[in-house]
């Protein structure tokens, strides 16, 4: 009887010991996971993405890696990431271009960001920076605006591409402000710098990482920046919304996503690590470098703010009869 007893009370401690394991299991990957990323190493997506996955191999006490697949704006990444299996094993830092921007533009994009992909933690947003050359007349958004106005459709604003968050960015911001400008796409944002500089373009909205040395430098000088509240790393440069435009934001952002229905117990896990990383201290000094701001929240917040991105890139791309590039 006691020898029964024993076997039983055995029997219920191994079933208590290995259901909590089993548990563990369900959100966590099986093996090394991948992060791939849609530009090219060095970029700020790039730094994002293995300054989380460095962080989050520890607290995984897994490997973790970083898959750089550039092309198409992101949009050959996501579609990698679209066909793999939602086990947690590979995982996207999803782009304004390919989450935000693609499925307005591209009428026959592989993939839906609702149905293919699952939405984990939004990383961070970086705004882009209304710049002009040094020696242009209008030096305020105000003073721009009067001058837009003044010169229809004469102003020359500049832009990294047909279809770039940049050229969104300025297509938001003549809607909401009245005016008509010429707008010049580039291959990129390095040629369009050089002619900005060299006076054969006026204006343009570009990202801060390309917008900041040229800024400390003086050979640009910035008259506006695109989110709702000023960036930490651009302290003095005045919002859009500030000067007139209230609600105004045309952020680049940055987020985690998976495949299409991943398990909730792993997306919650991997939502709460992502947070505790990006709150730790060198991760912001990090973050604050590239001017990467907002990230975190809950799953639910990502969800709703791809949702809404989405809608308003749609409705921008339609107005504006925008055509993808190629």
């Amino acid at each position: 009887m006691q020898r029964r007893q024993f076997m039983t009370s055995a029997a219920a401690l191994g079933a208590a010991l290995v259901l909590p394991v089993a548990a563990r299991a369900q959100d966590m990957p099986s093996g090394p996971v991948k992060i791939v990323v849609g530009f090219p190493a060095g970029g700020g997506t790039d730094v994002l993405a293995r300054l989380l996955g460095q962080k989050l191999g520890v607290l995984w006490n897994i490997p973790v890696i970083v898959e750089n697949r550039a092309g198409a704006a992101g949009i050959i990444a996501a579609e990698q990431v679209a066909r793999q299996p939602n086990d947690g094993n590979t995982l996207l830092m999803a782009h304004v271009n390919s989450h935000g921007i693609a499925p307005g533009l591209q009428p026959k994009l592989a993939y839906s960001v609702d149905r293919d992909f699952t939405p984990i933690a939004l990383v961070g947003k970086t705004p882009t920076i209304l710049i002009g050359g040094a020696s242009q007349p209008a030096k305020t958004l105000s003073d721009l605006v009067q001058l837009c106005r003044a010169q229809p459709g004469k102003i020359v604003f500049g832009s990294a591409g047909s279809g770039s968050a940049q050229h969104l960015a300025l297509e938001i911001f003549k809607a909401r402000a009245g005016i008509d400008v010429l707008h010049v796409p580039y291959k990129g944002s390095a040629p369009l710098m050089n002619d900005l500089m060299g006076g054969h373009v006026q204006y343009c909205f570009e990202g801060m990482t390309t917008a900041t040395p040229l800024l400390q430098s003086g050979k640009v000088i910035a008259l506006a920046q695109t989110l709702q509240k000023r960036s930490k790393s651009q302290p003095d440069v005045p919002t859009v919304a500030e000067q007139g435009y209230p609600g105004f934001e045309a952020s680049i952002w940055f987020g985690m996503v998976g495949p299409g229905k991943m398990p909730d117990a792993m997306v919650q896990r991997m939502n709460r690590d992502i947070d505790q990383v990006l709150a730790m201290a060198d991760v912001q000094e990090k973050l604050a470098q590239v001017g990467a701001e907002d990230g975190g929240g809950s799953v639910q917040r990502f969800a709703d703010f791809m949702k809404n991105e989405q809608q308003k890139y749609a409705k921008t791309i339609q107005d504006a009869k925008i055509v993808a590039e190629g």
